[in-house]
């Protein structure tokens, strides 16, 4: 079991992550967009026109689920962690979500950045072909610790507007950027029985202890996107959004394929000169990389799960 086995499990750890889609729409005089995840109301202020800059900011979190598997040299772990199985294994849960976005006239311009630190369990990770001697440690408070950053950024244009009523509309967004991944992994390992130290694959383990600690380092890539959303205001104070993005498409350097779908629902409060809203929505990300032949390795997992956030326009 390699270190790079590991890594990949964290980096879809997206507690992280989700991205939060901040959405600015509303009585709205332009193409008031939405973020990727998190969405916004109307526009804080009517006054303003599709000439002006509107911005929105929004701190949001992200309940994940992990599914899927991992390989590297030959060994697979397949991968099932639920929100609650993260939480009770996580002694450092630590999380940061957040979502930016600038609108002005048709166009717009965002930031997303999702940051976190958690555990997942021996019990929500097995083995299937394991090293003979090693397995998953079960006396660690957590068999896999992994530190996750993602960082997205792009533009959007409001390709169509249809408008039902004074203060109803639905809007058809497309969108282009990019999603850097950087993620660091340690596996807590019990090493049993009579174990061959010549294998090169147990190399990074702590022969001195019995559990071993095989570090990740660092695994980095990004990813293009295009995708699209609708954004949908039903009253100036209720709107709902969804959006779908596909990327990688096997670039050197990116995934072999990668793709994310939410679906966003806020309800906005409007004061002079700004408006809060409280998002909330189900999002899912997806991701298929494969690393060096060195490594021997691929990942292919789902990050799933609830959001819920609060999000400032003005």
């Amino acid at each position: 079991m390699r270190s790079y086995l590991a890594v990949v499990i964290g980096s879809l750890l997206s507690v992280a992550s989700a991205t939060a889609w901040a959405q600015s729409e509303s009585v709205d005089p332009g193409p008031v967009q939405q973020p990727p995840i998190v969405a916004d109301g109307n526009k804080p202020g009517a006054a303003k026109s599709s000439d002006d800059w509107r911005f929105a900011a929004t701190i949001y979190g992200w309940a994940t689920n992990l599914s899927g598997s991992a390989s590297a040299r030959g060994n697979t772990v397949d991968i099932n962690a639920s929100v609650i199985d993260l939480i009770q294994k996580s002694d450092s849960l630590l999380a940061w979500d957040s979502y930016f976005e600038a609108n002005k006239g048709r166009f717009g311009l965002y930031g997303d950045v999702v940051w976190a630190k958690l555990g997942i369990p021996a019990s929500a990770a097995a083995y299937r072909n394991p090293i003979a001697g090693v397995r998953l440690s079960l006396t660690a408070n957590a068999a896999i610790t992994t530190s996750l950053l993602i960082l997205e950024g792009g533009a959007v244009y409001e390709a169509n507007k249809w408008t039902w009523s004074e203060q109803s509309f639905t809007a058809f967004d497309i969108l282009a950027g990019a999603r850097y991944w950087n993620s660091t992994t340690d596996v807590a390992l019990d090493l049993t029985g009579a174990i061959s130290f010549s294998d090169p694959r147990l190399a990074v383990f702590d022969r001195s202890k019995t559990i071993g600690i095989a570090d990740s380092g660092t695994l980095q890539w990004t990813d293009p996107l295009i995708g699209f959303r609708f954004r949908h205001q039903i009253t100036p104070s209720q709107n709902v959004m969804f959006r779908a993005d596909v990327g990688g498409f096997g670039i050197p350097g990116s995934s072999l394929f990668s793709w994310q779908v939410a679906g966003i629902y806020s309800y906005t409060w409007h004061f002079t000169g700004y408006s809060l809203s409280a998002v909330g929505g189900y999002r899912a990300l997806s991701v298929y990389k494969t690393f060096d032949s060195a490594t021997g390795g691929d990942l292919n997992l789902i990050v799933h799960g609830p959001m819920i956030g609060l999000t400032v326009s003005f």
